[in-house]
């Protein structure tokens, strides 16, 4: 009978430790990745009556263990994308300032002051920084990337030159020769810096042709190097072939009578050289008149509108021809400082156009010197002779359509690959853990990655707080990238709430209590049934 109460106790002590369990369950139902404890009872050793061990009598109940129940939580959504929840197994890793490691389920991040990837209490966050040098990341004698803090400080999209463009546009057919329609798109330089790289077209005297010249921050002496200077269409409207233009230097013939010399020639615009005088129609033939400075069309070569006339710049004298009559010369003969005043009426000058057709490639254009150390594209020499090239892709898979329907001229689209310097804008995160930029040059990079740990006897943990600490009985932590080796898959803008299930703590708590009770009850018999055997003597 006096092990009774001895046994009556041991079942107050262990109901009173399931109320314990319980009401801290209850108390954690509203903590982020908290895991829910179950208590679980073990009958004492029995004695054995009469030496039979058929006839025993326990003695009471102890508490077993007390095990940590890793079910999954429910999810709730939030605005922030570094709140992070784990769809499935694993922990997350975070160190704290002495470097001891701990793993939790509460994914509530946010990017500290040093730019480190922290939780609520300040340890950092582990996983793979993506986006710093290679041979700075952490790998262990087998070459293995190894985990360590993640940290954003100091992240930004470096600028990136500009090295292709591609447009997309149509030309208006039914224009009249002479009319222009432009085309203006940013490039960046090595530097970050914008440019305006303007392409203009113009309509020529032959159908379905328009000639182009290209220029930088519209700067006369940034007028492009190309392979091809116009573009010819077939009847449907779409590109038939490129065409360059140009001018034999044997074909022009100086004076016949005063004597006067060609110093020189400059194409201005290539593109209208668009009649081959070599084949059929003949060389173009510019004869200078009586009055001063006036020079008359003999032979048009078949450029039907052509005009001539001369100017006079700081001392210097030109010739200057506008193939269509439109406005602006085409191109430019230098008659000298002096020279230019040998020029007799009737002398001549006699030049062939040579136009030849381009294999359909993309273009490269070529520009000078940006003047500030910074470089477009693929740049070439060195000091004062730098050449920066942009490659358009005007024909190919790839390329954006230019057509030549008789419709309003219009751009319909614009490709370039260069960008300024970015700094980072925002944040996003995927189901594999990688962390995502977005900066303010509309770039976007992989940053980070989250490395997630699991556990061989994951109820061999030791609760410390909201974490997990390792145990001999739980194991080394196996880290792996989310999604991969049984691990879940993160969801972002997420926070996975407790497990605690606050229906059955209630019941738990009424079991508890009636086991309290009884165990109570048992004490109180006993004493009384103690009390009636000392009163036998009276």
């Amino acid at each position: 009978m006096g092990s009774a109460i001895s046994i009556g106790t041991t079942g107050l002590t262990a109901s009173s430790k399931q109320m314990d369990v319980i009401g801290n369950n209850l108390a954690n139902s509203n903590t982020l990745g908290f895991k829910a404890g179950n208590t679980y009872f073990t009958s004492m050793l029995n004695q054995s009556l009469a030496g039979s061990g058929a006839m025993s009598v326990g003695q009471g109940v102890g508490v077993a263990a007390i095990s940590t129940q890793f079910t999954q939580g429910s999810f709730e959504n939030t605005g922030n994308a570094t709140d992070m929840a784990i769809d499935g197994n694993g922990f997350f890793m975070v160190k704290d300032l002495e470097g001891a490691m701990y793993y939790t389920r509460a994914g509530a991040f946010h990017i500290n002051k040093e730019g480190y990837l922290v939780d609520n209490t300040d340890y950092r966050v582990q996983g793979y920084n993506l986006f710093t040098a290679t041979e700075s990341i952490g790998t262990d004698s087998n070459n293995v990337q190894l985990a360590d803090d993640i940290s954003l400080a100091n992240v930004q999209s470096a600028a990136s030159a500009s090295t292709n463009i591609s447009i997309g546009a149509n030309l208006d057919e039914s224009e009249t020769y002479g009319e222009k329609f432009n085309v203006t798109q940013t490039v960046f330089d090595s530097k970050g810096a914008s440019h305006n790289l303007s392409i203009t077209f113009q309509k020529t005297e032959e159908s379905g042709m328009w000639g182009f010249d290209a220029r930088l921050d519209s700067s006369a002496s940034q007028v492009t190097e190309q392979s091809a200077c116009g573009i010819t269409f077939d009847s449907d409207g779409a590109i038939l072939n490129l065409y360059k233009g140009d001018i034999p230097a044997a074909s022009i013939v100086g004076a016949s009578l005063g004597g006067g010399a060609i110093v020189g020639t400059t194409i201005s615009r290539p593109g209208q050289l668009y009649k081959d005088t070599t084949v059929a129609t003949g060389p173009v033939t510019l004869t200078k008149a009586a009055a001063s400075g006036v020079w008359n069309v003999t032979t048009d070569g078949g450029y039907t509108n052509a005009l001539a006339w001369q100017e006079a710049s700081e001392g210097v004298e030109y010739m200057k021809v506008d193939l269509d009559g439109k406005g602006g010369s085409d191109i430019v003969f230098n008659l000298g400082a002096t020279a230019g005043n040998l020029w007799a009426a009737t002398d001549t000058v006699s030049f062939d156009v040579g136009k030849t057709d381009v294999a359909s490639q993309d273009l490269v254009l070529t520009f000078g010197d940006l003047g500030n150390g910074a470089t477009i594209g693929v740049s070439e020499g060195s000091g004062a002779s730098i050449k920066n090239k942009i490659t358009w892709d005007l024909i190919g898979d790839t390329a954006k359509e230019i057509t030549g329907y008789a419709s309003t001229s219009v751009v319909k689209s614009l490709n370039g690959d260069g960008y300024s310097s970015g700094v980072l804008k925002s944040l996003s995160v995927g189901s594999d853990g990688i962390i995502n930029g977005f900066f303010t040059n509309g770039q976007t990079s992989n940053l980070a990655q989250i490395v997630l740990a699991d556990f061989s006897n994951t109820s061999g943990l030791k609760k410390v707080g909201n974490y997990f600490g390792v145990t001999n009985d739980s194991g080394e932590a196996i880290t792996n990238a989310p999604g991969s080796r049984g691990l879940g898959e993160i969801l972002s803008n997420s926070l996975e709430i407790s497990n605690t299930d606050v229906a059955k703590e209630f019941v738990n708590m009424i079991t508890a209590q009636r086991a309290y009770q009884a165990s109570a009850r048992v004490i109180t018999t006993a004493d009384q049934m103690l009390s009636e055997l000392m009163n036998i003597k009276r």
